[in-house]
């Protein structure tokens, strides 16, 4: 990718950043003290400034602000500079207290982080809107050639077209057959694969991209070897869709390339840490400030309709496929089908309470003890009956895959609509691509966004709570 301005851009990020950071100390202060003219203090003086501008720029450097501004996707430039925001705040407080002991006014500490934090999530809202229509405008194009008019070489074609901010502009095809070839593909066919090196000599063309197939060995291999020798770059696309259906994740152990059928956020250790902090101070704060109330209230409601306990314990599949008592407000009288039957609709073995329960989704209130305990998450696949796991798996592809997750009170595919009977094996199907797409694309943003909608669902009403 070679983009004419990336310099610029990245330069103007950082111009204004700093500039914007400044500039939030100097509005702190007048604030505080009321005037204009800022006079040196002991808790606000050249040391503070220069302390405030290393910090950021530490934390800019540590989580990659800069980087890739210009071909950088929204959602991970957003993150990139919460990370940033959230680094500087705490590297602030601490080194100025901790490290170098120097005198610090809070507020005015807290009146500058907040008008930076505000004015620099509006700066980038701007820059990324202005950026996304000139993207193309703004690319110097690299001319490329692709070797091999197959599934990959076509594909390949097509992604450029579809990005064009990569940079990449194809100049055409070089296969066994030569000219013609490929027309019902509409595809520019230059001539031959041993054309290849003398025609992108001729146009100084810089790098071919080989999407020949494996058994083509002898000509990969010659024409990698003709291209370092004339100073051209190679790049080679191996055919992996035998495979993987979808994108995939290549790391390298030593000069051996591994190829993952998914990318998984949570193999991270860090990432591990991060959520299940998180699901620790939810479920705390649930059962302590709702759970401690609710369920005496809820427990007498239970129990004047209908015998039985109060709490419904089921065994479901959990993370690893291992098996744990999942916790529930008993909204049904007691019955021998209550762990091999899905609830329907009019179901006549869910009692008055019990349908107001489910309705509200309040019946799964108990399960904040199972996010406690550690058997279950916040936010994950919704864990199946014992008897559902071992009929689906059978049945339904990588219907398992969701396993390799906590398993969660809610999730992706209950806030998206496949919640509660799956009454055919494609509404199953729906759930676990919903779940695998979860578990490839978490993040800690993205369990906010669920906890919200599941939320909101909550008192707007769902049609499938039932």
């Amino acid at each position: 990718m070679t983009n004419k301005y990336s310099s610029f851009l990245k330069g103007l990020n950082i111009i204004i950043d700093f500039t914007l950071l400044n500039l939030s100390f100097y509005i702190g202060y007048v604030i505080l003290n009321n005037k204009w003219d800022m006079e040196i203090g002991p808790s606000h003086n050249l040391t503070h400034v220069i302390l405030m501008n290393l910090i950021w720029y530490l934390s800019s450097r540590i989580c990659h602000l800069y980087t890739d501004v210009f071909i950088r996707e929204a959602v991970p430039s957003f993150k990139s500079m919460l990370r940033s925001l959230i680094f500087y705040g705490l590297l602030m407080v601490f080194i100025q207290k901790n490290i170098l002991y120097l005198p610090y006014d809070s507020t005015l500490l807290v009146i500058s982080f907040t008008f930076f934090t505000t004015t620099i999530i509006i700066w980038k809202l701007i820059f990324l809107l202005q950026r996304r229509p000139h993207k193309n405008s703004l690319t110097e194009f690299k001319p490329i050639v692709i070797v091999g008019t197959g599934r990959n070489g076509l594909d390949l074609y097509h992604y450029f077209s579809n990005n064009a901010y990569l940079g990449y502009k194809v100049m055409g095809f070089f296969n066994h057959e030569g000219d013609g070839s490929s027309v019902k593909n509409n595809i520019n066919v230059i001539g031959k694969i041993d054309d290849c090196i003398e025609f992108v000599r001729k146009k100084n063309i810089g790098e071919i991209f080989c999407a020949l197939p494996d058994k083509d060995f002898e000509y990969i291999n010659k024409l990698m070897h003709d291209a370092d020798k004339h100073l051209i770059r190679f790049k080679l696309v191996p055919d992996v869709k035998d495979y993987f259906k979808k994108n995939v994740m290549v790391q390298l152990y030593g000069h051996l390339p591994v190829l993952s059928p998914r990318m998984e956020p949570l193999e991270s250790k860090g990432h591990q840490i991060l959520k299940r902090s998180f699901d620790i101070i939810f479920s705390l704060f649930v059962i302590v400030f709702i759970l401690s109330w609710v369920v005496p209230f809820l427990a007498l409601l239970i129990k004047l309709e209908s015998r039985g306990p109060v709490f419904f314990r089921q065994i479901r599949s959990g993370k690893d496929n291992k098996p744990f008592y999942c916790l529930k407000f008993r909204s049904m009288t007691v019955n021998k089908d209550a762990n091999s039957v899905q609830a329907t609709k009019n179901d006549k073995r869910i009692t008055k309470i019990g349908r107001f329960l489910r309705k509200t989704s309040l019946d799964e209130l108990p399960q904040f003890i199972n996010v406690l305990i550690g058997n279950m998450s916040v936010v994950g696949p919704r864990p199946h009956m014992i008897k559902h796991t071992k009929e689906y798996s059978a049945i339904i592809d990588k219907f398992m895959v969701r396993h390799f997750l906590t398993p969660g009170i809610t999730g992706w595919a209950q806030v998206n609509g496949l919640r509660g009977e799956t009454k055919t094996h494609k509404d199953m199907k729906k759930r676990v691509e919903a779940d695998i797409w979860y578990l490839e694309n978490w993040s800690i943003l993205l369990d906010l966004k669920i906890i919200f909608m599941t939320i909101y669902n909550v008192f707007a009403g769902d049609k499938k709570a039932y």
